[in-house]
């Protein structure tokens, strides 16, 4: 534990030194660098506070042991003890903590994000499996108080979604949402299947954090803008009123050097403004994913075993459902409440994916 806390050391200047920048205006009129300031400050405030309850600790440990080696009433030995005994249990769940919260925070994790779901090899129970995954986000955002914005959908033959696009709202949405970018593989019977055959077929969730306006620059005058009549049910406004909105935008991705035309169309409200809005807001957290690609590819190939490296293309989860059986493949993880974790019960396997990539960033940077 000496390591960490000669690491502490100095924290306490720094804490005092953000303390004044973030009521400085000049630091203020800056945003970008004012929400990087004001999330270091409460980083640091939660490593200090509990820096302070370890050394609060260890001094109890030493206050008990000089009594019960020098005190000769045995009721003050005896409260001593129990005084030891106490602090020496808490000792290493707050070396625990305070190991954690010396682990770089990912910036995005207090984000919202974006969630992209699409039906992979299998045709229509593709679809179908990506409207059962997009059922179960839904839920499990119910529970966790999250708002849910969906941005456009495209839905399947028979049912289900070729492909759907919403927003998560919420606090540390993207902290815990993150861990479902991948590959998910359903075995089950189909409907459209006459002999009873299980199936093997997939579907793709892409989890992405959304952007704030000046995490990127968006030159808006050259945004080339179309809107046209939402179709689907609505009523008659949807038919007569051009509320969808489909924009162009030429981006040159700095990674390649490549100019490249990005599209976006939102028909999820039948107000225009609030479309062009929400196309804006996608169109901000698409290029910010292209340009922060790079970064994760850098953190992918330095920790080759971490859970949530940003690759789209790895399985991450089996569902089966004649065996009631989900499987976790990075972590070998497998419940048999399938029904449950469709309903959204899927927090438990999040904590076991976040406790996994907490012992590889601990391993990293040589702490424990």
């Amino acid at each position: 534990m000496a390591t960490i806390l000669e690491r502490l050391e100095g924290l306490d200047a720094k804490f005092q030194e953000i303390s004044t920048l973030i009521t400085d205006p000049a630091v203020i009129a800056d945003q970008k660098r004012y929400v990087r300031l004001t999330k270091e400050y409460h980083d640091l405030e939660k490593i200090l506070k509990t820096a302070e309850r370890y050394r609060l600790t260890m001094a109890n440990i030493d206050e008990a042991k000089s009594i019960i080696a020098g005190e000769s009433d045995e009721e003050m030995r005896s409260m001593a003890r129990e005084q030891l005994e106490e602090a020496q249990a808490a000792l290493p769940k707050i070396e625990e903590e305070i190991k954690l919260l010396m682990i770089p925070p990912d910036p995005d994790d207090a984000k919202n994000c974006v969630v992209e779901i699409r039906g992979g090899t299998g045709g229509d129970e593709a679809a179908l499996f990506a409207g059962d995954l997009f059922r179960m986000y839904q839920k499990f955002s119910e529970r966790k108080g999250w708002e849910l914005a969906v941005s456009s959908v495209s839905e399947g033959a028979a049912g289900g979604f070729k492909e759907i696009v919403f927003t998560l709202s919420g606090e540390g949405v993207y902290g815990v949402m993150k861990y479902e970018s991948g590959v998910h593989r359903v075995q089950r019977v189909p409907v459209t299947e006459t002999q009873g055959r299980v199936h093997t077929s997939a579907a793709t969730v892409a989890v992405l954090p959304e952007a704030e306006e000046f995490d990127v620059e968006i030159h808006e005058g050259e945004i080339k803008w179309d809107t046209f009549r939402s179709g689907g049910a609505g009523g008659q406004n949807v038919n007569k009123v051009e509320s969808g909105v489909r924009l162009r935008y030429n981006w040159k991705n700095p990674n390649t050097g490549q100019t490249e035309e990005i599209l976006i169309e939102c028909t999820e409200t039948r107000d225009q403004p609030k479309n062009k809005e929400r196309a804006l807001s996608r169109l901000r957290t698409f290029i910010y994913d292209r340009e922060h690609q790079k970064y994760l590819d850098d953190i992918a190939s330095k920790r080759k075993t971490m859970v949530s490296t940003g690759d789209r293309s790895a399985k991450i989860r089996t569902y089966n459902f004649p065996q009631g059986r989900m499987t976790d493949h990075r972590i070998n993880y497998t419940v048999y409440n399938l029904g449950t974790f469709m309903d959204g019960d899927i927090q438990e396997c999040i904590d076991r994916l976040t406790v996994a990539e907490n012992a590889e960033k601990l391993k990293a940077t040589e702490l424990n």
